[in-house]
């Protein structure tokens, strides 16, 4: 049975843009255990754009808006210090407190040291973190996502581990299967970050189209923009 609204927990979603914070949040509402009042993401104000992943900030709006989640933003500079980072993080993290902001979500799947540097930095806090997808195969996840109506595309990707012409492409079960051996289905070890435009966790599907590719710092980027 699914409590009430008003005796559930609050959380936050630690939200990227990608597809495996967006299937957290599918999962986390289908268990009904958690009052989600929003999503903590980081942007890169130098640019604009989600950290890492390089989405402009107007389609992470729009995004948040089609998946029903008000927008607590952490910004920081580039290049950005560790130190800058977690004095940033925990600024926002002591306001989601004060509204009474109990868990936040992670998408997490299988790095263990990522599951603890989170673990560790919101136990002085009292924050409980949550893995609702953590430990579950990739090879199996990423073809749910696909089958479950996530549509997502490629922002970025690593040099090292793929070509940049896999910038820009749609994650679908093609691109599954161009993957060279070793490389995540999930892209969980860095090899890729996706932005996803519609799924069950939204209402609506973002208009996004795939306009120039940039490499930069060892990356490529596509340039996704509204419409």
């Amino acid at each position: 049975m699914t409590m009430d609204k008003g005796t559930r927990p609050k959380a936050l979603i630690a939200w990227s843009s990608g597809k495996d914070s967006a299937w957290a949040l599918h999962v986390a509402r289908l268990s009904g255990d958690y009052d989600i009042v929003g999503a903590l993401t980081t942007v890169t104000d130098t640019f604009g754009r989600v950290s890492i992943h390089g989405v402009r900030e107007e389609l992470l709006m729009a995004q948040l808006k089609a998946a029903g989640l008000p927008a607590t933003v952490v910004r920081i500079p580039y290049p950005c210090s560790n130190e800058i980072y977690e004095e940033r993080m925990a600024a926002a993290m002591a306001g989601a407190i004060a509204a009474g902001v109990t868990h936040v979500i992670f998408g997490d799947l299988f790095l263990q040291d990522i599951r603890d540097y989170r673990k560790a930095k919101l136990k002085p806090i009292c924050v409980t973190p949550v893995f609702p997808v953590w430990g579950l195969p990739t090879e199996a996840l990423a073809r749910d996502m696909i089958a479950g109506g996530v549509e997502a595309w490629l922002a970025t990707v690593d040099l090292k581990k793929l070509p940049a012409s896999f910038a820009g492409r749609r994650f679908d079960l093609e691109l599954l299967a161009d993957l060279p051996e070793g490389v995540d289905p999930c892209g969980e070890n860095g090899e890729f970050h996706t932005f996803v435009a519609a799924g069950p966790m939204m209402q609506g599907r973002v208009a996004v189209s795939v306009g120039e590719r940039v490499e930069r710092d060892g990356f490529a980027y596509a340039d996704l923009v509204a419409g």
